[in-house]
């Protein structure tokens, strides 16, 4: 008697587990459902990746192409490249002026949807978004181009957008403040054409060594202008880039005396600024608390 009571114990405790595994399983089940679903985005290098995950949050999956650490201007696709776009629901880049390896890779790719966020530049510089109402306009483009490709999740995107938007907005008034009484105007860039939009939406004289990328040539004559430019205006500071060589700033710096500091174009990143999630606005106050510095602001 007591052994069929055994067995029935042992055969209901088989039982109720059987029930608790099956139950596990079917939540793995609907785990890896809800992250399948997610819409799979890849952006080109920082910037957008950045601004995806502000507008997208948790409704999208969303991977960089420029690998952290990575001067974007030296980015060659690789096979592997080309699969992951080609796996992707939506690809997001800035434009074909600074990414126009991603043109030639659409050629093969006719059938995956792309959006070019970068908003139509004036003059030579491409690099909007260093201008915040840029990267707000950038913003505005992924926005729409989420909510095409995912429009049950339209009120999460619009909301997520209208967020990102005053946070901006704070941005720029910090920037326009912030820069409204400096000692000097004049911006001495050791680096590509970068910051112009920067420059002109609050009233800097802007000056780069180089062109719009890294690869520009940079003469002892330019040199030479620079170092004269710097000393006649008493400028007290050069910029240089976060992924850029301190070769050419270091010159200009003997030459000169000045300090050198930083700005971040956020187009590539540094590995530990990536693992560290830092946002289009951390850079962009960074960049705000340097420029101040090397400019001589007064804090209002």
């Amino acid at each position: 008697m007591k052994k069929g009571i055994y067995a029935f114990l042992l055969l209901a405790s088989l039982a109720v587990f059987g029930f608790w595994w099956l139950g596990q399983e079917n939540e793995k089940v609907k785990h890896s459902a809800q992250a399948t679903e997610k819409k799979q985005i890849v952006a080109s290098g920082y910037v957008v990746y950045d601004l995806l995950r502000s507008i997208g949050g948790d409704k999208i999956a969303v991977t960089q192409l420029v690998p952290p650490g990575t001067e974007p201007h030296h980015f060659e696709p690789t096979p592997g490249t080309i699969i992951r776009i080609s796996e992707a629901d939506l690809l997001v880049y800035v434009s074909a002026e600074l990414e126009p390896w991603v043109k030639e890779i659409l050629k093969g790719l006719a059938d995956v949807p792309s959006l070019a966020a970068g908003p139509v530049y004036e003059g030579e510089d491409p690099h909007v978004w260093i201008s915040p109402y840029g990267a707000l306009a950038m913003a505005k483009e992924i926005e729409k181009a989420l909510v095409t490709l995912d429009p049950q999740n339209k009120a999460y995107y619009r909301k997520n957008l209208k967020k990102f938007e005053k946070e901006i907005e704070q941005l720029h008034q910090d920037f326009k403040q912030g820069l409204s009484a400096c000692q000097t105007k004049e911006m001495v860039h050791v680096g590509h054409l970068a910051f112009g939009a920067l420059a002109r939406d609050y009233h800097l004289n802007f000056h780069a060594l180089t062109g719009t990328s890294h690869q520009s040539e940079h003469s002892v004559k330019k040199m030479a202008a620079l170092v004269k430019m710097i000393k006649n205006q008493k400028v007290s500071a050069v910029f240089t880039e976060e992924l850029l060589a301190p070769d050419l700033a270091q010159m200009v710096s003997a030459e000169t005396g000045v300090q050198i500091l930083p700005l971040y174009t956020i187009q590539g990143v540094s590995k530990t600024d990536f693992e560290q999630g830092k946002t289009y606005q951390d850079f962009m106050r960074q960049n705000l608390e340097n420029l101040q510095k090397g400019l001589v602001c007064q804090t209002l």
